[in-house]
């Protein structure tokens, strides 16, 4: 049968998502897309493999049964990727990465020019996502590792095929307007609660564990503005629209004037690398998490040194 691996996964996440827009989703590809693959398999193998109802598709009995031998299919094909790849006296190859952007703008930068100088034959390449879809995306293949976020308060489900590592953790703030706080360095959560708040929605993981620990301390945040956009969040702060949390990373992103002030509450959020477990031993993903863990200790020793000299200069 001549069909790829592409169409094969398309099919495989048919059986797992139910719709081609949650397929094309987790895998990077636009619907039609999508489509257009599972249309080649149908002509590859002469059969029906969907049932359209309307809107929606069902898979056939030949679909769902090419499905269960197209996970087989890759399954062997990852273990082949991995055994050539052992097979070299280097660590070479390609992997695609899946960021979100404040991971694009603070880490990736580093991480590339750290695989430049140590393993120069390992190429990496990157696609910009939804931080809440990044697990979805490594777990269906979309990419093969992914840097995400994981919120004590609200854990990412954890998937058995899938390695979670944290990188470095990093507690919030909050960012207020210029002033507003009268030169306090430190605020409680429930000092907020007769402002007016600018927070992801409720429906993201960001959004639930701010929320969650607002309520652990008593109070129901005053959601104004519901944005994802953490460069708009920061513009809207110092516009003096409202306020939000906040991390060193988020800070990176913007050159903003307003005051960040201390938490009282412990809020804390990790930045975890996101893998499947079949690939633990991938000589290629093994090196690139190694440089990811070790860009993390980086950032994190710098942060703590300035922490200790901010606190030195208190005192």
């Amino acid at each position: 049968m001549d069909w790829t691996s592409a169409q094969l996964r398309s099919l495989v996440e048919l059986t797992r998502r139910g719709t081609l827009t949650a397929v094309a989703r987790a895998l990077g590809y636009t619907p039609g897309a999508v489509s257009q693959q599972i249309a080649a398999l149908e002509k590859a193998t002469g059969m029906e493999l969907l049932d359209r109802v309307g809107r929606r598709v069902e898979l056939t009995d030949a679909g769902r049964t090419l499905a269960r031998h197209a996970e087989r299919i890759l399954a062997t094909e990852a273990e082949a990727v991995e055994a050539l790849e052992r097979s070299r006296n280097e660590v070479s190859g390609a992997l695609l990465v899946g960021l979100f952007a404040t991971a694009a703008a603070e880490i990736l930068p580093p991480a590339l020019a750290r695989v430049r100088d140590v393993h120069p034959a390992l190429t990496v390449h990157s696609r910009d996502m939804d931080v809440d879809e990044v697990y979805d995306a490594v777990a269906s293949g979309g990419v093969d590792l992914a840097l995400g976020l994981d919120y004590p308060d609200v854990p990412i489900p954890r998937d058995p095929a899938l390695r979670v590592r944290r990188l470095y953790r990093e507690r919030f703030s909050l960012a207020v307007p210029a002033g507003s706080m009268d030169g306090r360095a430190e605020v409680a959560l429930a000092d907020t609660r007769d402002l007016g708040w600018i927070l992801p929605s409720p429906d993201s993981y960001y959004g639930r564990a701010v929320r969650t620990a607002c309520r652990r301390a008593g109070i129901e945040p005053d959601v104004r503005h519901e944005v994802t956009d953490t460069a708009a969040t920061l513009a809207l702060v110092e516009a003096g629209i409202g306020v939000s949390t906040v991390t060193d990373l988020m800070l990176g992103l913007r050159a903003s004037r307003f005051d960040v002030v201390r938490l009282r509450e412990t809020v804390e959020r990790h930045i975890v690398v996101v893998f499947r477990s079949s690939a633990e031993r991938r000589p290629t993903v093994a090196a690139l998490v190694d440089v990811l863990r070790a860009v993390a200790e980086t950032r994190q020793n710098r942060r703590v040194s300035a922490t200790r000299r901010g606190e030195r200069a208190e005192n």
